[in-house]
């Protein structure tokens, strides 16, 4: 089966952030290089997942999962996001928002697949909204921990933070207004289907 041409591009969004992390190492910057390595290593949790339930993830998923880290692992080692304040920060939120509320919607819908929780259309889609904001709100909360103890200036002030949780509830909107579209046409079963394939040979 041939690959899809997104999936390559996570793949080469992959290579771009290891090429990041050893420019780091050749820096001496050695937290930016445990950063970048932690947000490689999250770029391989899709494939993880894949070979230890036996599913496929959308291509989709990868990419995002590995542009939003990508975004974040250059933004710091590059200083992009000093660089090109406010916009390449508030971009990278905006990423990350559209990110985690896809994410969101598989679990979502694979825990009502599996779990038979049997949610109504607007659970599955207050669901994707307060996902991406309990992590955006965890993330915020991260840089605060860095900036208070570690000396580092994550966050710049209020509004910045502000701005940052705005990006986020953007893309979560995105993806839950482009979900409950979904969710009007077909149904969670077929969604479901549609995203996440098992690869378990059929019985019988």
């Amino acid at each position: 089966m041939k690959r899809p041409a997104g999936l390559y591009l996570a793949y080469l969004l992959q290579i771009l952030i290891a090429a990041n992390v050893l420019l780091a190492f050749s820096l001496g910057e050695y937290s930016q290089v445990f950063g970048g390595v932690v947000g490689l290593c999250l770029t391989l949790v899709p494939a993880v997942v894949t070979r230890r339930w036996s599913l496929t993830l959308p291509w989709q998923v990868n990419l995002l999962i590995a542009l939003s880290l990508y975004l974040h692992v250059a933004g710091e080692i590059q200083g992009f996001y000093v660089l090109y304040y406010p916009y390449y920060d508030k971009i990278a939120h905006l990423v990350s928002g559209i990110t985690v509320s896809v994410l969101a919607f598989v679990i979502v819908l694979l825990l009502d697949r599996f779990g038979r929780l049997n949610l109504t259309r607007w659970m599955i889609v207050g669901f994707i909204i307060i996902a991406a904001m309990a992590m955006e709100g965890f993330w915020e909360i991260y840089e605060w921990l860095f900036d208070t103890f570690l000396g580092t200036n994550l966050q710049y002030d209020l509004d910045d933070t502000m701005l940052d949780m705005i990006s986020v509830l953007i893309g979560a909107i995105v993806v839950a207004l482009a979900g409950n579209r979904y969710l009007t046409r077909f149904s969670k079963e077929e969604i479901a289907g549609r995203m996440v394939v098992s690869k378990e040979a059929p019985s019988g």
